[in-house]
């Protein structure tokens, strides 16, 4: 009779940390839908707020290796996109999430003035702190 009860405590274990493992993943999920309706409404600030006060960057507009970058610098960045391409936008194809780790497959577009509409797609990797900030953001593009 102890070894079932053992057995059961341990499978109520196991459950609740899967059960807490798949609310982090919902609300890292919801956050990270968030920031892109931030993106979308070019308030870059709003954006940069679901990063931690700094956090790792690999993109390949930084180049090959991870880079840190600032609230105010991820700010600084997309508002800089803003004047390049007024109308930009990121509309998300697919998301997955699992605890800590939210994977976004998306499609940004924008045009450039006097230029002709692109469509990139792009695939972001986002890892969120307990405190459900982004703390590492790798991005995969053709930047070609």
């Amino acid at each position: 009779m102890k070894i079932n009860n053992l057995i059961i405590i341990t499978m109520a274990a196991a459950l609740s940390a899967c059960i807490k493992t798949d609310n982090r993943g919902a609300a890292n999920t919801a956050a990270a839908k968030s920031m892109f309706e931030a993106f979308n409404r070019h308030d870059w600030k709003a954006m940069a707020n679901h990063y931690a006060d700094t956090a790792s960057f690999l993109d390949p507009s930084f180049g090959p290796q991870y880079v840190k970058k600032t609230r105010a610098e991820t700010a600084e960045k997309y508002t800089a996109m803003q004047q390049m391409f007024a109308d930009i936008k990121d509309d998300i194809d697919a998301i997955h999430a699992s605890g800590d780790v939210v994977v976004v497959e998306f499609t940004s577009s924008g045009t450039p003035q006097g230029g002709q509409k692109w469509h990139l797609p792009i695939c972001s990797v986002l890892t969120f702190n307990k405190d459900g900030k982004i703390i590492k953001d790798a991005t995969y593009y053709d930047n070609e």
